[in-house]
């Protein structure tokens, strides 16, 4: 076999292999060897079928497996021999002359191909010492927690029908007919729909306009939707709803207090205040780490700077972009509605993408020296994780895809493998705690208007009725055009 280098420019490179004729025949004679003692053909005895006859019958497909066995083994032997790291697959180019590839499999000609393939430039890595981050942390105060405490409580309180006027934190059921300039609109109209005042079920200026009314009352609600709201045909508009009040109910008294922690099936209040702190900890906490790792990230990019493989690139700014303008789909918005162009944003995913290729290999690196590993009890758990999103008659099917399939299965223990290296990474730099404030924590997060919602208050929703899909409720409005 003869190999040689044809490119070597930047990261890239083509090798030539030849494999001469002579070679080929030898591989073949091996196979027919083999195949002398163990094929059964009528009128010839075992082992006496003539080597010429067998090749009649079984060259071409003998020597195709042979040319598919020196593609399989000498790729991977000739990249190691190199010391080179490819960053994916190389990609093999042979002829495409259908009397050349003839000649090939007779034997009659030498088997050329060619490799082409993007190396993983080396990576030194530096003190990890040297870099220098601001951890934000978070106390949850007692108050927060009682806060927490009492939602929780809320989702399992009883009403009671009253007559009389509603008030702040009744329960009312309505039904009501949505309008905009006249026109009733989809999702806009619901009957024996239930709402608590105050809870903010609604879109702004909604619940408000309920107190005062009693069962039987009839009254035009106006409101105006937020310019904000997801539905992009409803956004700034002025609307009426119709609204018939069919039953007002007040809440009974909360107490907090062991009798309120069975109903939630805990043994006492005091259990309960414990578990929501827990959880509250926990889900600033991850606030927390989450501020941490993007501090890490910024600094490891500024330190490594080299080129990433153009194709890992590709790749990676694909996905990207691919979840972008379906995102823009969904929300029947356009580049312009979101301040920019096409060209503009094709380029900053494109730098968003290179960094990601960049830090990801930097972190490949740094996991292999410190030899990080994810076990196999870790990548289990995160598969079963990860299928219970499926439905339940597809979740076997899609099990054994993942096990079956090792770059699907990859494609699981990637982030695991991440996560797993950032924690390293917070063991090795200097990191510097700072007390911050529950507003100072999440600014500039996503979601730094929604406070972390405790397990146990979850828990306790389904205990309540359902209400019907509604377009004026604010939050589900908005989430199902989001996920739409």
């Amino acid at each position: 076999m003869q190999v040689s280098e044809t490119l070597n420019s930047g990261l890239k490179r083509e090798i030539k292999v030849t494999v001469p004729a002579k070679d080929m025949e030898a591989r073949l004679m091996e196979r027919l060897e083999d195949a002398k003692n163990k094929v059964r053909l009528k009128g010839f005895r075992p082992g006496k079928v003539p080597l010429q006859h067998l090749r009649r019958m079984y060259g071409k497909s003998f020597m195709a497996e042979v040319v598919n066995e020196i593609l399989s083994d000498s790729s991977k032997s000739i990249i190691e021999d190199r010391g080179e790291k490819p960053a994916m697959q190389p990609e093999i180019s042979m002829t495409e002359n259908e009397k050349e590839a003839e000649k090939v499999l007779a034997g009659a000609a030498d088997f050329e191909f060619s490799m082409s393939y993007e190396i993983i430039p080396p990576i030194e890595i530096k003190d990890l010492a040297d870099i220098k981050i601001t951890r934000p942390v978070y106390d949850v105060p007692d108050e927060e927690v009682e806060e927490q405490v009492k939602r929780v409580a809320d989702s399992v309180r009883t009403y009671e029908p009253k007559d009389g006027k509603a008030e702040e934190n009744d329960k009312v059921t309505i039904d009501y007919a949505g309008k905009v300039d006249g026109e009733l609109f989809e999702g806009g109209s619901a009957t024996d729909s239930e709402l608590v005042i105050g809870h903010n079920q609604f879109i702004p200026g909604f619940e408000e306009q309920l107190v005062g009314l009693k069962a039987g009352d009839k009254k035009t609600i106006k409101v105006t939707f937020p310019a904000e709201y997801a539905a992009q045909h409803l956004a700034g508009k002025e609307a009426e709803f119709d609204i018939t009040v069919k039953q007002v109910a007040g809440a009974e008294e909360l107490v907090i207090d062991d009798e309120l922690a069975k109903k939630l099936g805990l043994e006492s209040a005091e259990k309960l205040r414990e578990i929501i702190r827990g959880q509250l900890e926990n889900q600033f906490g991850q606030v927390t780490r989450q501020k941490a790792k993007r501090q890490l990230l910024d600094a490891l990019d500024e330190t490594y700077k080299f080129e990433a493989p153009s194709k890992l690139v590709d790749a990676e700014f694909d996905n990207i972009w691919a979840q972008v303008t379906r995102d823009l789909e969904q929300a029947n918005r356009t580049f312009e509605d979101e301040d920019t162009t096409e060209e503009e944003a094709r380029e900053e995913y494109r730098k968003l993408a290179e960094r990601r290729v960049r830090l990801g290999l930097v972190l490949a690196q740094i996991g292999e020296e410190a030899k990080v590993e994810v076990g196999e009890d870790e990548m289990q758990r995160a598969l079963i994780e990860s299928i219970r999103r499926y439905p339940q008659h597809q979740q076997q099917e899609i099990y054994d895809f993942y096990r079956q399939n090792p770059q699907a299965l990859a494609s699981i223990r990637a982030p695991l493998f991440e996560e797993k290296v950032v924690d390293h990474l917070l063991t090795q730099i200097d990191v510097t705690d700072k007390k911050v404030s529950r507003e100072e924590l999440l600014a500039d997060d996503e979601d730094e208007a929604e406070t972390p919602k405790p397990a146990a208050e979850k828990k306790a929703a389904p205990k309540k009725k359902a209400a019907p899909k509604k377009a004026a409720p604010k939050k589900a409005a908005d989430k199902k055009a989001e996920a739409e």
